[in-house]
């Protein structure tokens, strides 16, 4: 295995560029493994991995070459060849380049989650492991890269479970559905959702996995309301259609992009069908869809966004307050790493002595010693023969234990 010198890591996030650009870079899965494959034989690395998350892509590689601006234009060109050369000129320079123990830092602070959007968003250690098994069973990867994501994990999954870094959730979608979970509503309960956009899909899958049944869906676009009523089990029904449903709910989540109130007195009272019992409305629209007559006018819990972002706020504050304790653990985990990757260096040098040694035995048994041993009885031939094993076995661990022995004392 190379040095960590040739351990390289290229990163695009949030801080370097938008969303939309970070997304120009994301590969589809079904497209990974041809063009990976061709971007590892033109760049001749030797090892790679590609990390691509909703708004993080990310390039792990072993190489011997300088990593300049010339080997990045030629990087990117490669992957890319659909980008125009002013493109590939704007993520040649504009990604983080990380080498040698920098890069291992930051795979260490990528996984612990302190570098993400949302710090001690647990996703993305998964999101890491994931990248890392797809890339394996492409070929793409190494040995350094193995170890070396190996050790983020076990480090990611120290830093969750010693710190408070993930405790607190701070997504609107988590905390809605904690704040429901509170009220102790049935599984069975009657749950209209209104508006099917990236928020209120997240919040329906979150409801169907933790084993809520009973959906009506209802959206302007009819084709999105069906989609995310199909994934549900649920009924789809156009946003037009709210004011003459009358099956009545339990719970209303609502989140569109209308400036106007969707639930307006009239049409909540429509939905109510003369019930009294207590409603729970999720409102995650801003503006808000709710009226806020409602709010004083029926027997209603209402869980607004405002009060998710207050608790979300103080939650990400207990979170930045636990980052110096994982920077902590990662400074003794990159501590770690080195040793760890000086060790395996070691056994790949040395990988070669127990055949060598076999091959030694082999020699003096067959060959050297043959007319010797032709005249020994058997007991004495079984007893050399165990001298010998015994001596193998030592030749080739001791050799190993003194290296590791003289690294240890080198970091001393």
């Amino acid at each position: 295995m190379e040095g960590l010198n040739t351990l390289h890591i290229v990163a695009f996030t949030h801080r370097n560029l938008s969303v939309n650009e970070v997304g120009e870079l994301h590969i589809e899965e079904t497209n990974q493994k041809l063009r990976l494959s061709e971007l590892k034989t033109a760049m001749q690395l030797d090892e790679l991995m590609f990390l691509s998350t909703c708004n993080r892509v990310e390039f792990t590689f072993v190489t011997k070459q300088s990593v300049n601006i010339e080997f990045l234009n030629k990087f990117f060109h490669s992957l890319y060849p659909d980008f125009e050369q002013d493109k590939v000129s704007l993520f040649s320079s504009a990604g983080e380049l990380f080498s040698g123990l920098n890069a291992v830092e930051h795979q260490l602070v990528v996984a612990s989650s302190i570098d993400s959007m949302i710090v001690g968003e647990r996703e993305i250690i998964t999101q890491v492991r994931n990248a890392y098994n797809a890339s394996h069973s492409m070929k793409l990867t190494g040995d350094l890269i193995r170890i070396l994501i190996r050790h983020t994990i076990e480090t990611a999954k120290k830093v969750y479970t010693e710190t408070n870094i993930a405790k607190k959730p701070v997504s609107v979608v988590s905390l809605a559905y904690h704040n429901l979970k509170a009220l102790n509503i049935p599984l069975d309960s009657r749950i209209l959702i209104v508006g099917a956009g990236v928020t209120n899909v997240n919040m329906s899958r979150f409801l169907k996995k933790h084993g809520f049944t009973n959906f009506n869906v209802f959206n302007r676009t009819f084709e999105k309301a069906e989609k995310l009523a199909n994934d549900l089990n649920g009924k789809a029904h156009r946003l037009a259609d709210l004011s003459n449903f009358n099956r009545g709910f339990d719970i209303i989540i609502t989140c569109t992009g209308s400036e106007n109130h969707i639930l307006t007195e009239e049409i909540y009272s429509s939905l109510l069908q003369g019930e009294t019992s207590r409603k729970v409305v999720i409102d995650i629209a801003i503006p808000q869809d709710l009226s806020p007559s409602i709010i004083d006018k029926y027997n209603v819990t209402h869980i607004s966004v405002e009060v998710l972002q207050k608790i979300s706020n103080e939650n990400l504050k207990l979170r930045s307050a636990e980052i110096q304790h994982v920077e902590e653990i990662v400074s003794a985990a990159l501590y770690e790493f080195r040793h760890i990757n000086q060790v395996r260096t070691v056994e790949l040098a040395m990988r070669e002595v127990p055949q060598k040694v076999k091959e030694i035995k082999r020699m003096a048994m067959t060959e050297v010693f043959k007319n010797e041993l032709s005249t020994m009885d058997d007991n004495s031939r079984e007893v050399l023969e165990k001298i010998v094993g015994y001596m193998e076995k030592k030749y080739m661990s001791v050799p190993m234990i003194m290296a590791k022995e003289i690294l240890l004392k080198k970091q001393d």
